[in-house]
């Protein structure tokens, strides 16, 4: 069946291979969805997909308006699907060999002004608890450029040469050490030193860093509602800021000061250059409107 077929390959990308769960979580929405249409046009098992379904389904999906950049995804997740079960002998043919994936859309990341940023983290000044911990929560994201997961999972082990580097754990389990940088380590020294323990209580077990008022790790969605609650007090509108729009800042402002490309793609964690190359588009964008201003433009 198919649907058992999608499970087994699920639970050998999470556990034999170590992808993130975020990876996971996307590649079961896409095939679970793909599973429901197979069996809208009578295929009852993975032997039975052709190459033409899977053209159809991707066309279909165009045709209904879905982003280049979802297609591809889906396009990457049924060929990986198809070629493990190939590789297992589950299926004589993987009709998915030799299939260009969509092109990918090139879409610019949002992101918010060196003005705007400042003004969100300086506005948060106060020496309460909760003032110190949502402090240093935005000085990491944006002095870091943290994943949302990666803050989360921020452990008080993670702090290496004296506190002035972070070791992360990002997707597939891969670590790297990212620069703490000056305002970020002061916020995160007051932090430790006045905030977290209000909300620990004395639970030595809690290992990590920022803990909400429960006692417990945040969810991503506990920081995204912080982040928002603190763009608002400066009037950002909310759909201009989210935990990777500040992930975004990070990358845009560095390059704009001139930091090499290949560095900001080891800060990130990005396996692909050509993840990270989408922020000199940003930054190109950034130059043109800059250069309207020429008395000769």
């Amino acid at each position: 069946m198919i649907a058992d077929d999608i499970e087994t390959f699920l639970f050998a990308i999470e556990f034999e291979r170590g992808m993130s769960a975020n990876t996971c979580t996307g590649y079961a929405s896409d095939l679970r969805f793909f599973a429901k249409w197979l069996r809208s046009i009578g295929r009852n098992s993975a032997g039975e997909i052709t190459r033409d379904d899977i053209a159809s389904f991707l066309r279909q999906e165009r045709d209904a308006g879905m982003k280049g950049s979802t297609r591809a995804r889906r396009t990457a997740a049924i060929r990986m699907w198809l070629k493990y079960l190939k590789e297992r002998h589950m299926i004589r043919v993987n009709p998915s060999e030799l299939m260009d994936p969509p092109k990918r859309e090139v879409v610019l990341p949002r992101v918010l002004s060196e003005l705007e940023v400042a003004a969100m983290l300086d506005a948060v000044k106060d020496d309460s608890p909760r003032d110190l911990r949502d402090r240093a929560m935005l000085e990491v994201m944006y002095g870091c450029g943290l994943r949302v997961s990666e803050l989360c999972d921020l452990k008080m082990d993670a702090f290496v040469a004296e506190g002035e580097l972070l070791r992360v754990s990002g997707k597939g389990a891969k670590e790297r050490i990212v620069p703490i940088g000056k305002a970020a380590g002061r916020a995160l020294d007051s932090y430790l030193a006045s905030g977290r323990s209000t909300f620990t209580k004395g639970n030595l077990a809690e290992t990590h860093v920022f803990v909400t008022r429960l006692g417990r790790a945040f969810t991503r969605q506990g920081i995204f509602k912080i982040i928002r609650e603190r763009a608002a007090a400066v009037g950002i509108a909310a759909d201009k800021v989210s935990p990777h729009v500040l992930r975004h800042c990070f990358a845009s402002h560095m390059l704009a000061h001139g930091a090499d490309i290949r560095v900001i793609q080891e800060l990130l964690g990005h396996a692909d250059i050509g993840t990270t190359q989408v922020y000199t588009h940003v930054d190109s964008a950034h130059f043109a409107e800059i250069h309207k201003l020429h008395p000769r433009h």
